[in-house]
Parts: structure tokens; C-alpha cells; sequence
């Protein structure tokens, strides 16, 4: 998987206005290793999160100030998270995180570890627009998965 940064993804969109996928997870998340060994190397998940997203992967741990849409997000002492972090996850911090953030929307957590088979459906109602014309539960009942 080609993750690109916080900054590259913040000039991407502006000129290529796809929604963008961020992965939050920790160093010590075992879930974490799990989720990049099995879904985001999977050839289909990397093919169509190339072709329909701008993905990233975060660090919610991080100790560097993260700027996001021209706002900075230093680490919150109390709990040693970057304040990003809890803000794409309104404050429900698990890991990991598939963050979505559709062009213009707010962030979409999805938390817990994702199969393929499982991530699928999930970016495939963003990637391909669905998200603006369904809700996802009627999505789901007309969805053919094709992943493995």
C-alpha cells in the first residue's frame, strides 16, 4: 500500500477532490500489525484504495503536531494522543481506526479490525458515492461483494 502523508494528502484533495482514508493505529496495537498484514496488503483492497481514495496512515500516539485542513493538532497531554486523533474519533479512541472523510463531510470512524471482505462494503459505499444517495444498511442488502 502507497500511504501517503498528512501534508501530500492535504495538497492531493485540493485539486483531486476523492474522499480520503486515513488508518489510525498505535506501535504497540497487535490488532493493528494484524489489519496491515491481512486487509491492506490484500491486491483489491490496495488497487481500489488507490483508485478511489486518499489514504494515510496516522499515528494517534504521535508526539509531533499534526496540521489537518490548515488547523494544528498538538498531542493532549492527559492522555498522549495527538488531539486529531480524538477529533476524527469524536473522543472514542480504539485501534484501529479506518478513518473516512468523504470530500466536503465529516470523518466516518469506523473502529475494530476489518477483513477484506469486511472493509469492502465500507469503502465502496464512500468510493463510489453511494454514502450520498443511501443510507449504508440499504446499501448493504443490494451489495455483491467481489473480494476475497
Amino acid at each position: 500500500m502507497n500511504w501517503k502523508t498528512l501534508p501530500e494528502v492535504e495538497a492531493l484533495k485540493k485539486e483531486d477532490p476523492r474522499p480520503v482514508l486515513a488508518d489510525l493505529y498505535t506501535t504497540w496495537c497487535g490488532w493493528c500489525k494484524v489489519m496491515d498484514k491481512n486487509t491492506y496488503s490484500n491486491p483489491a483492497v490496495i488497487k481500489y484504495l488507490t483508485e478511489k481514495f486518499h489514504a494515510i496512515k496516522v499515528n494517534a500516539e504521535t508526539r509531533e503536531n499534526l496540521v489537518w485542513n490548515g488547523k494544528s493538532y498538538p498531542v493532549d497531554q492527559a492522555s498522549k494522543t495527538s488531539r486529531l486523533a480524538i477529533e476524527w474519533t469524536n473522543g472514542r479512541l480504539s485501534y484501529p481506526t479506518t478513518i473516512i472523510i468523504p470530500p466536503g463531510e465529516a470523518p466516518q470512524a469506523i473502529p475494530g479490525y476489518l477483513t477484506p471482505a469486511e472493509f469492502e462494503p465500507i469503502v465502496k459505499y464512500f468510493g463510489e458515492g453511494a454514502y450520498k444517495r443511501m443510507s449504508f444498511p440499504d446499501f448493504q442488502k443490494q451489495f455483491k461483494p467481489s473480494w476475497n
